[in-house]
């Protein structure tokens, strides 16, 4: 089992920055893939971007290229989101999410595991 944490969400102003961490713990942790997902209110739940954890290599939402940035800590287990330049259009319920397939992430069904997600409030 895998359980993944969030956290680092809150209320920033339109054009800020945030960081969101999302701490992994548990067996098979070192090796898939994670990244973030959200969820505006009434609307589906979109892909924002992963990494795998052996290579690091990365995959963006085309919303997220060129203002979000995804990395990891091996030490920590940890993988975070640096958001910025951020516009009210990115509220929503951040989500982290790890699987041993990356296209499997990508697509966001079937995945393993979930963290239960941290609110970000973006105003204009």
């Amino acid at each position: 089992q895998v359980q993944l944490v969030e956290s680092g969400g809150g209320l920033v102003q339109a054009g800020g920055s945030l960081t969101l961490s999302c701490a992994a713990s548990g067996r098979g942790v070192s090796s898939g893939a994670m990244g973030w997902f959200r969820q505006a209110p009434g609307k589906e739940r979109e892909f924002v971007a992963a990494l795998t954890l052996n290579l690091g290599r990365t995959s963006y939402a085309d919303s997220a290229k060129g203002r979000f940035t995804i990395s990891k800590d091996h030490a920590k287990d940890t993988v975070y989101l640096h958001m910025s330049s951020l516009k009210p259009e990115d509220t929503a319920v951040y989500s982290c999410a790890a699987d041993l397939s990356l296209s499997r992430l990508r697509g966001g069904r079937g995945v393993a595991y979930w963290g239960q997600g941290t609110q970000v409030t973006v105003s204009s």
